[in-house]
């Protein structure tokens, strides 16, 4: 019985048959596929093929088994989940070398918001988190929120002017972008402007469309990769996309998140004049969730958190830590999930955001920088405590080394700046309100 394996760093942790089977069905679900039994059988071919190989003297590497992966799936006939292994696989190899993904290039970046926002910050004197520390030690803060909130709202607006030019001929308006980018406020806002303009927006809510939990993956910690668009029945939403753009009604299911399964139906819903479909998705500009309906009614909207802020090292805050903060505020306040275990689901999310959604960005017709250049000192105030705890913790785990070395990028940067306590500073309708509770919107 193989009990052991040699990681590429030389360490040899235990073996779990278990990241092999997820793995493979992260795979197969890529391209379309479910089937946990036949994860399960490639799974038991690969740990035969190694029990045969084993040498007394050695345990396992971790590229031995990878590669008998990829024998065992082709040899079964399963030549696209193969190819996913293989790509996947890849992805990961240019990222330990520091090279450019497949997926995610210069090419994906928008340049031109990057610059505004850092020319914003230069007219603001927050182009760093010294500069941040600054202003609260000025008492300025409330100053940099203002401005912060118009920066925010001016983008909001840009985008609906857009909208207003295409108006006769959008029939669905896409609202896109990573986790904790605040799309919903976004949204909202959004919605608000055109109700003004004689315009309904009709929502039609994706999480809906989500497969049952007992058909999603589980990794060997118990938790669920739900962050790709697989994790949503695609063929089910873009038939009732088709028919809702054809004047015709749909049953849209409910899903019931306690119990993690689709039970019956939400609504009954119908496009009627001058109403507008919605969709607010982590996924909507992957191709395959509207691909029933032709790109010439659509309006595709961005999200964003385009920081351009430095540390002290001159190194920029990464938008994805700024979403994770929101996130896990979000997380702890209304989906009783603990920081901590939002930290280490993070890299689903990342993974997920890398292939499916950042890759997809030039595909927008606007682009909405969500990142408010005050929301920093708050978080530290909300989630500071925590991140030495987290450190020592992530560091008894060798297999969490993602989640330790965010926490500890974090923390860094956390210390330099100060926390910020009085929360009634911020405007009830923030977008940063859809994180840290107290919005005048309903969520």
């Amino acid at each position: 019985m193989i009990d052991k394996i040699i990681k590429r760093d030389g360490r040899i942790v235990p073996f779990k048959r278990e990241k092999i089977t997820l793995a493979i069905l992260q795979a197969a679900i890529s391209v379309g596929g479910r089937d946990r039994a036949t994860a399960e059988k490639v799974t038991d071919d690969v740990i035969a093929m190694l029990e045969s190989l084993e040498s007394k003297q050695s345990y396992p590497n971790v590229e031995e088994v990878q590669d008998l992966v990829e024998k065992c799936l082709i040899e079964r006939g399963h030549a696209k989940t193969a190819k996913a292994y293989i790509i996947y696989r890849y992805e990961h190899a240019l990222k330990r070398l520091g090279k450019q993904s497949l997926t995610y290039s210069s090419d994906n970046i928008p340049y031109q918001k990057l610059w505004l926002a850092l020319s914003w910050g230069v007219d603001h004197n927050c182009i760093s988190l010294d500069q941040i520390a600054t202003i609260i030690k000025k008492d300025r803060y409330r100053d940099l929120i203002e401005a912060s909130e118009d920066f925010y709202q001016n983008e909001v607006d840009d985008a609906v002017r857009l909208i207003m030019e295409r108006i006769d001929n959008i029939k669905i308006i896409i609202i896109a972008g990573p986790s904790s980018s605040g799309k919903t406020t976004t949204t909202i806002k959004i919605r608000d402007i055109l109700k003004d303009k004689g315009y309904k927006l009709v929502t039609l809510n994706v999480d809906n469309y989500y497969f049952d939990l007992k058909d999603q993956p589980k990794d060997p910690y118990g938790d669920y990769d739900y962050e790709t668009p697989q994790a949503i029945d695609l063929n089910l939403i873009n038939r009732h996309l088709k028919d809702l753009i054809e004047g015709k009604t749909v049953p849209v299911p409910f899903y019931n998140f306690k119990t993690g399964n689709r039970e019956g139906i939400s609504q009954e819903l119908a496009l009627g004049n001058r109403e507008i479909l919605l969709i607010d998705s982590l996924h909507g500009l992957y191709d395959e969730m509207t691909s029933g309906v032709p790109d010439t009614v659509k309006f595709k909207l961005y999200i964003e958190t385009l920081s351009q802020i430095k540390d002290r090292k001159n190194i920029y805050v990464r938008w994805a830590d700024v979403r994770m903060l929101r996130r896990m505020v979000r997380d702890m306040q209304f989906r009783n999930y603990s920081p901590k275990q939002t930290v280490a689901h993070w890299h689903y999310v990342r993974r997920s955001e890398l292939r499916y959604i950042v890759s997809r960005l030039q595909k927008a017709h606007f682009v909405v920088n969500s990142f408010l250049a005050y929301e920093l000192p708050i978080m530290k105030h909300r989630l500071g405590h925590l991140f030495s705890k987290f450190i020592e913790e992530f560091k008894k785990e060798p297999e969490r080394e993602d989640a330790l070395s965010r926490v500890q990028r974090v923390s860094e940067m956390f210390s330099e700046i100060p926390a910020w306590e009085d929360e009634s500073v911020i405007p009830p309708r923030s977008v940063l309100r859809e994180f840290i509770g107290g919005s005048e919107y309903t969520y």
